[in-house]
């Protein structure tokens, strides 16, 4: 079973979807780096009910993201911040130029500061 980075992402994204057990033999296997044999150590599981818990896991998060779609609307968001920010700085840069004064200058630098704030 090769371990897949998106389910990492899933994870902080749905883990609370999850049962307490799933999300934590989940975050064991994805964010530790635990051995299925090790998970069944620690859990009195067998190493075939650890694989099979965390298969069931996988497919009711990237069920919950093919339905909710929080991981796509957050890269749009990210995306558009970043043309905001990018954008408030070209003003910034232009006022000066074409103006040759800085009054716009705090009111883009404002901008700039806010996408970086609410910036994940």
């Amino acid at each position: 079973m090769a371990k897949n980075l998106d389910i990492s992402i899933l994870l902080d994204y749905y883990g609370n979807m999850l049962t307490e057990k799933q999300r934590e033999v989940v975050e064991w296997y994805y964010n530790e780096d635990l051995s299925l044999a090790e998970i069944a150590e620690h859990t009195g599981v067998t190493r075939q009910g650890v694989r099979d818990c965390i298969k069931r896991a996988e497919s009711q998060l990237i069920e919950c993201d093919e339905r909710l779609g929080l991981r796509a609307r957050f890269v749009e968001m990210q995306s558009a911040l970043d043309e905001i920010a990018d954008s408030a700085a070209f003003l910034q840069e232009e006022s000066f130029r074409l103006l040759g004064s800085q009054v716009l200058w705090p009111r883009a630098q404002r901008i700039i500061d806010l996408t970086h704030e609410v910036a994940f």
